[in-house]
């Protein structure tokens, strides 16, 4: 049994017992969070949209991602800009599909 929840403008497809990366919540390490469920699908491959159920997790930890390089220039100008970004993002482990 699978679900299909929806946070940070994205949707994941989670079973009982996973861990995966998310969006950054605003929430402390070993909270419990709901998140909203889609749909609720089987081994079989059907798909039931509901409304109401929620995915109980545990939240493992929260970081940054890998630093990526964004290096901006235009030519025959001297005119460059280099910057890094990090992504934020919260680890959660999935407990219960409710």
């Amino acid at each position: 049994m699978y679900a299909i929840i929806a946070t940070g403008g994205k949707q994941y497809k989670v079973t009982e017992g996973e861990e995966l990366f998310i969006e950054k919540l605003a929430v402390n390490e070993n909270d419990k969070v709901e998140i909203p469920v889609i749909a609720i699908g089987d081994e079989n491959g059907t798909l039931d949209f509901t409304e109401g159920k929620t995915v109980t997790a545990t939240v493992v930890k929260n970081g940054k991602g890998k630093k990526i390089t964004v290096f901006t220039y235009k030519p025959k100008r001297g005119e460059k800009r280099k910057k890094g970004h990090r992504q934020p993002y919260t680890k959660v482990s999935i407990d219960k599909i409710n």
